[in-house]
């Protein structure tokens, strides 16, 4: 609780004035014990899948195995190889690539996040370079969320039909 309220302090400092209708998009998390929390999120075409959301890494991560696949179906865009220091302090040289969507929860989507690659199929991480583009934002354990701004409107499909998800008509 007082990290979350921390950290919507330093985001009111760096912002400005927060308001409460900024906050339009609401993401339900769920804890995988270890104080831990999740997003359901997807991104470009893949089916939906659960994200860590970590605000202490500085990007959002995907392993080789979701690279490969959206290697596949659409193209990601290679930007450089990174080097940096992991928590358990061990530096790693990771690819960094641009892909073209990611939509976070049911109706927010983000563009063009960059994201680093990490070996095998371990563990996604909703990072910074994803959440900063949807600021200001909120992290909450009580209720467990993330209130988020600034999204695109994700369309959802719905049977044989596409519509704006929560009716929500987009800016």
């Amino acid at each position: 609780m007082i990290k979350s309220i921390l950290f919507t302090l330093l985001l009111l400092s760096v912002t400005g004035q927060l308001q409460a209708d900024q906050f339009v998009f609401d993401v339900p998390m769920h804890s995988k014990g270890a104080n831990t929390y999740y997003i359901s999120g997807s991104i470009g075409e893949m089916p939906p899948s659960d994200f860590m959301v970590d605000t202490g890494s500085s990007y959002m991560t995907i392993n080789e195995t979701t690279l490969a696949e959206l290697q596949l179906a659409e193209n990601p865009r290679y930007i450089r190889d990174l080097k940096g220091t992991l928590a358990n302090g061990a530096e790693m040289s990771v690819p960094v690539y641009a892909i073209t969507n990611v939509r976070i929860g049911d109706e927010c989507l983000l563009e063009e996040v960059e994201v680093a690659v990490f070996p095998g199929k371990t563990r996604q991480i909703l990072g910074l370079s994803a959440l900063l583009k949807a600021s200001p934002f909120i992290f909450s354990t009580e209720p467990p969320q993330l209130q988020l701004s600034n999204c695109h409107l994700a369309k959802v499909a719905t049977g044989s039909q596409t519509k704006l998800a929560a009716g929500i008509a987009p800016p």
